[in-house]
């Protein structure tokens, strides 16, 4: 027998209309949906987000991510989930894999397609593109993510500064990415770097509970929780 096709998704930000046409229709037609979460108590965001196209007749399991640094803990994860993936795949029958924002960019789907690899090497695979996070805030924010010959540096910031740091040096747009508790470190670099006035920074962008902010400094009197979820763009200027 044929092993099914693995659909990895991305449903954008967090609006359902950001979801493209053959997204939205693959997720309509799917059959089994496999959908990534941070906590066992909480319902997965990305299903949260497309519930309106699932079908009654959906197959749906949530796979839990923690939030952890710990790489043979995760490991460990990967492989069971690739493992309940393919326990599907190897019936014949197709899967989808919803992730927010685009499955190639900081995703969990990269971990899964490669431990799913590790068990159907022959894999079949259909990825879906979707918007961007820092796309959708630079449009809710009328912010230019390139501009004239400018380069654009996308920056996890989640464990090291120092990559930020070396982002801002470069010049043009820095998309800072994974900000979560380093929210207030962040904040006093780019006071530092006199930068505050050229950024913006959105959480939850397109959701429900959005929050814009462009005066930064509005978000030193908070915690580190405000940065779940969050972009900044920063224009450092030219180099």
């Amino acid at each position: 027998m044929n092993t099914g096709t693995l659909y990895g998704i991305g449903i954008g930000p967090g609006d359902p209309e950001l979801i493209t046409l053959k997204g939205a229709r693959l997720i309509s037609a799917c059959q089994n949906l496999f959908v990534p979460k941070a906590r066992t108590a909480s319902e997965s965001v990305a299903l949260a987000i497309a519930r309106p196209l699932v079908g009654p007749k959906t197959r749906i399991e949530e796979i839990v991510f923690p939030m952890t640094a710990d790489r043979e803990e995760l490991a460990e994860r990967w492989d069971e989930a690739a493992t309940r993936v393919a326990n599907v795949l190897r019936t014949g029958e197709d899967a989808c894999f919803l992730t927010l924002g685009d499955p190639l960019l900081y995703s969990t789907y990269i971990y899964l397609l490669r431990a799913l690899r590790k068990i159907i090497p022959a894999l079949n695979t259909v990825t879906v593109p979707g918007i961007t996070a820092f796309s959708a805030v630079a449009a809710l924010t009328d912010f230019p993510l390139g501009e004239g010959r400018e380069p654009v540096t996308i920056v996890p910031a989640a464990d090291d500064l120092t990559a930020v740091r070396r982002g801002l040096a470069a010049g043009g747009t820095v998309v800072l990415m994974k900000i979560g508790k380093r929210l207030p470190e962040l904040l006093d670099l780019l006071d530092e770097a006199n930068l505050l006035e050229s950024s913006v920074f959105v959480s939850h962008a397109t959701m429900p509970e959005q929050r814009i902010e462009t005066d930064l400094r509005r978000l030193k009197a908070e915690g580190p929780e405000a940065g779940y979820l969050s972009i900044i763009l920063v224009h450092a200027g030219l180099r």
